[in-house]
């Protein structure tokens, strides 16, 4: 064929049809990527998808660690975990918003893209020269909410018409009295991520203890083909638990904050000792928030720091149910809730953490283990 007649057909529509669909294939089939990175930044549903069909024809496992952002040590051990059983490591990031009410701080919570992806390049690096990990962290997936609500987003109020995934009575206890929209969005936005991800292995932390009761008991109910792996909460030094939302506190509040933890532990020890019924437990954790409470009203107002306790709970493992009495063979749970209030009079110059330092919700947890393994 002459070189006329090839620059004939180039020009022709036959020819041009599948080179043009050819490039464009091509073009779908790039992922985005951090700079000087691996990993994948996947935005949509559909690139989620494209991505992972490879990985089933290959049997690579894939495990999931569903993060709102603001990656802290207590994500990245869930990551490190995940890369020593998973091939393929997935970290979603995206701030829920039909999981925070209507009053709550949606507006303030902090969103730290470029640092998140730092950190997860920096890990990342480490898990590369770890020869013990199975993986590495493969993929970010940063979807947006209309990317995530596809017919709607249907707002937070508790009357929102909309698909919901809610689970009671569990759903409405504990922190669903306080946040009754709570587990309502976070088990829609988890069953999301499980049908969009299709992860053999999700990862969550101890410190959200009525979460992971919730996600195993929709994993269960539903069936869905994947196992819920719970990694232990991780603490500062003076025992209090990692989150996101410590940003908040400020160096006042920041060291009260540790009176979760401290109260916590002073139930654990009543039952490690001995005692069962709900009342000695509990009665070791209600003195020492009492105690310091009353500590802290006796201050003045530019150094002292006052909070409000919602609950002290000591609740059955499986239902999160309150419990007169600990069965020792099944345990309990231990948990608590404190809202940390403004600080009432700033001093010029003072830390007052992110976002002006507004009332800050701290929960945290004690596992009761079972008497065999005490």
């Amino acid at each position: 064929m002459s070189a006329l007649s090839i620059r004939s057909l180039a020009g022709s529509r036959a020819f041009n049809r599948p080179f043009i669909r050819t490039i464009a294939s091509a073009r779908r089939q790039a992922f985005e990527t951090i700079p000087s990175s691996q990993i994948r930044i996947l935005r949509s549903v559909d690139s989620v998808r494209r991505w992972r069909k490879p990985q089933y024809l290959d049997h690579r496992i894939v495990g999931l660690v569903p993060t709102m952002g603001a990656l802290h040590e207590g994500h990245l051990s869930l990551i490190r975990t995940a890369a020593r059983e998973s091939h393929h490591v997935v970290v979603s990031i995206y701030v829920n918003p039909a999981q925070f009410g209507i009053k709550e701080d949606l507006a303030s919570y902090p969103v730290t893209w470029e640092s998140d992806c730092k950190i997860l390049t920096e890990l990342d690096r480490e898990l590369a020269d770890d020869g013990g990990n199975l993986g590495r962290i493969s993929a970010i997936f940063a979807p947006t909410t209309p990317e995530m609500y596809p017919s709607g987003f249907p707002g937070q109020e508790v009357d929102s018409k909309g698909s919901f995934v809610v689970l009671t009575p569990i759903s409405e206890i504990l922190e669903g009295g306080t946040r009754p929209t709570f587990f309502r969005g976070v088990a829609t936005v988890c069953m999301k991520l499980f049908n969009i991800v299709q992860p053999e292995k999700v990862y969550f932390g101890q410190k959200d203890v009525q979460q992971t009761v919730v996600i195993r008991k929709m994993v269960r109910d539903f069936m869905l083909n994947t196992e819920v792996v719970v990694g232990p909460t991780i603490r500062e030094p003076d025992g209090l638990a990692l989150s996101s939302r410590n940003v908040y506190l400020g160096e006042r509040r920041r060291k009260v904050a540790t009176v979760l933890n401290h109260a916590l532990k002073a139930a654990e020890s009543q039952y490690l000792n001995g005692a069962l019924d709900r009342e000695s437990i509990l009665k070791a954790a209600d003195t020492v928030v009492t105690n310091l409470l009353n500590e802290q009203s006796e201050l003045a107002p530019e150094k002292r720091v006052k909070y409000e306790v919602d609950y002290i709970s000591l609740a059955d493992p499986l239902s999160m149910k309150e419990l007169s009495e600990v069965d020792p063979k099944q345990g309990g749970i231990l948990s608590c809730a404190v809202k940390m209030l403004p600080v009432e009079s700033p001093q010029p110059g003072e830390d007052l953490g992110h976002s002006g330092g507004p009332a800050v919700r701290l929960i945290d947890n004690v596992i009761l283990k079972p008497s065999a393994e005490v």
